[in-house]
């Protein structure tokens, strides 16, 4: 993985389908944490608090809107995820940036994949995070586990990836930067 993020990746953006006009976009970023496990690579993942305002109860990576201070979107990853989860940033080994994903609901997210080493001893901010789980990297990679769904919003059909998980429901903008991970490692792009 560390080489394939060192040989760089360039594409375009990847839009869900019914994206809201690009000026209108609010820059965010997510850490896509990798945890180095002796039984085999996990993502760390979080399921939202039901409250909060945008996407609910989503699963989701640690991430969050870009601030003003933030000198890059590596930045940005690294402080959402201290603040979500308290994982420290000298545990994390920035492999690289996947491509921008634009939502339907009106952010244009930079995935930033990252290596963590373990313990993690994680504190949870519980205004924001409900719960947090690792499933399998490999699971998450397998192309076999990757459902295509659509769903009508305000008159509209759209697309979405998903990838249900022991209970867990992936899907939206997570499962596609996943979906994007593994085209990204395994299509040569």
């Amino acid at each position: 993985m560390r080489r394939r993020f060192r040989e760089g990746f360039v594409a375009s953006p990847i839009n869900e389908s019914g994206v809201v006009e690009e000026a209108d976009l609010i820059a965010a970023a997510v850490l896509v944490p990798v945890i180095v496990r002796e039984s085999g690579a996990t993502l760390l993942l979080t399921q939202r608090t039901m409250h909060l305002r945008d996407h609910a109860g989503q699963v989701s990576f640690p991430g969050g809107r870009s601030e003003a201070s933030d000198a890059s979107a590596e930045a940005t990853a690294l402080r959402e995820a201290e603040e979500e989860v308290g994982l420290v940033a000298s545990q994390v080994e920035i492999l690289g940036r996947l491509p921008e994903y634009r939502t339907g609901t009106g952010f244009a997210i930079t995935p930033i994949v990252g290596l963590v080493t373990p313990p993690l001893n994680l504190k949870l901010d519980d205004f924001e995070v409900a719960e947090v789980f690792e499933p399998p990297l490999e699971f998450l990679l397998d192309e076999a586990n990757h459902q295509r769904h659509m769903i009508e919003v305000r008159g509209v059909m759209r697309e979405y990836w998903a990838m249900p998980w022991q209970g867990y429901y992936i899907w939206g903008a997570t499962a596609g930067m996943l979906v994007t991970l593994h085209r990204f490692l395994y299509s040569g792009a």
